[in-house]
């Protein structure tokens, strides 16, 4: 691996009183999204209901939620313990943390792509049954989690995720060069514009669908398909507004306008937005949510000698 350089070659820390508490804060938050993440993927794995094609990109991205979870649960807890410690230091896992954090980060992103492509393969191509099945969602998980591992290496491998200083955190230094621009092409651009493009041509055909002569059902899939969809490009659209000040600390980084402590207040709404992602996707998902309910007995009423 080439050599890895330091932004800020000071060697006094300096712990703000809100350091350690935002750290707190920000664990406890990726602990709740890792904690309901794994409770979905339990019922999606043990309801026999749920082995659909639809649920299989559902646990996808579920999944995918997770393991970014454990990521920045590495991130940050490497982090608190040098703010505990009022020391300064990087090594090969503060390396390999900020590696990951990208690679799960892309991988949710790309897991809501694939469920935009299934659904439209589902309304402009509904006989071509090939694209539908499992064996090609399979594929198209595993050459999206292939990409999302591969795509980091190429700022991995040149030294360019930095160790800094003050944010306690080893991440690819934001500036204006072809690399930022490259991660946020793969990690944000492409997946969220591919979807919004998806949506768009979707919208025009099923208009299409509705002006000309179309058989009752296949309006009624395509509208009922259009309807997950959009609830995809809900997901994404919250993913976007409460990493907002993230996105807004990248285009400051191009001009060195960037805020000193830009990563650990930018962790605090990326980690928010992956607990809304992961609480929404659960309520957008009828037939996950239907499977959870089938296990929460219902309460019963008591009126003299009568149970309800």
């Amino acid at each position: 691996m080439a050599s890895l350089v330091v932004i800020d070659n000071s060697t006094k820390t300096i712990v703000e009183p809100w350091f350690i508490p935002f750290d707190i804060f920000i664990l406890s938050c990726n602990v709740l999204s890792v904690t309901i993440a794994i409770l979905l993927l339990i019922r999606i794995i043990s309801d026999k209901t749920c082995r659909t094609v639809p649920m299989l990109l559902v646990g996808n991205s579920c999944f995918s939620t997770l393991i970014f979870g454990i990521a920045m649960i590495l991130v940050i807890s490497l982090t608190l313990e040098k703010d505990l410690k009022q020391i300064q230091y990087y090594d090969t896992l503060c390396i390999f943390a900020g590696y990951f954090s990208h690679v799960t980060c892309a991988a949710q992103n790309y897991s809501f792509l694939l469920q935009a492509i299934y659904r439209y393969f589902l309304i402009v191509h509904p006989f071509r049954f090939v694209w539908h099945s499992c064996r090609m969602q399979i594929l198209f998980i595993c050459i999206a989690w292939v990409f999302v591992f591969v795509f980091p290496m190429l700022y991995l491998f040149t030294g360019q995720i930095v160790y800094n200083v003050n944010n306690q955190v080893c991440e690819l230094h934001h500036k204006l060069s072809f690399t930022v621009i490259y991660m946020g092409l793969c990690l944000f651009g492409i997946p969220i514009s591919t979807i919004n493009i998806i949506y768009s041509i979707l919208v025009r055909y099923v208009k299409k669908m509705n002006a000309n002569v179309t058989p009752n059902n296949t309006l009624v899939r395509a509208r009922r398909e259009l309807k997950m969809i959009r609830r995809t490009v809900i997901l994404i659209s919250i993913v976007c507004t409460v990493c907002f000040p993230f996105q807004l600390f990248l285009v400051m980084s191009f001009f060195n306008r960037e805020p000193k402590y830009n990563f650990r207040i930018a962790y605090i709404f990326g980690e928010l937005s992956k607990l809304c992602v992961i609480i929404t996707l659960f309520l957008f998902t009828d037939q996950l949510k239907a499977s959870v309910m089938k296990i929460i007995p219902k309460p019963t009423y008591t009126i003299g000698t009568t149970t309800l």
